[in-house]
């Protein structure tokens, strides 16, 4: 008789190997999403948890490429910091430890002066 190995779980029956985020960290995005939405800039949203990243995606229409990552990778917890925003050629906007400090890169382009 022999016993294959068993992938190790966490009690809550999420595998040990998958980043993501959690509750308050989707309200803080999903609060800046509702923003845009409501200007009209973006219409779609993907979410990705990855081995070594989570990864919160924003689209102007469904089928093209994301205009911004919202990143958030543990290893950089201790260096650069957890989270990232990443533009849609690859430049990383702004990076750092705390979630609405980063994102607040992307709150300055939904401010337009008014004519």
């Amino acid at each position: 008789m022999t016993f294959n190995s068993v992938t190790p779980f966490t009690p809550a029956g999420k595998p040990l190997d998958k980043i993501s985020f959690d509750r308050r960290e989707i309200g803080v995005i999903m609060g800046l999403y509702g923003r845009f939405v409501a200007a009209g800039e973006w219409r779609d949203y993907g979410i990705s948890s990855l081995r070594e990243v989570a990864v919160f995606s924003v689209f102007r229409r469904t089928a093209e490429h994301p205009l911004y990552r919202i990143e958030k990778r543990p290893k950089l917890r201790h260096k650069q910091g957890l989270y990232a925003v990443v533009a849609m050629d690859g430049q990383i906007l702004k990076r750092g430890h705390d979630l609405k400090t980063v994102l607040r890169v992307l709150e300055r382009k939904l401010i337009r002066p008014v004519d």
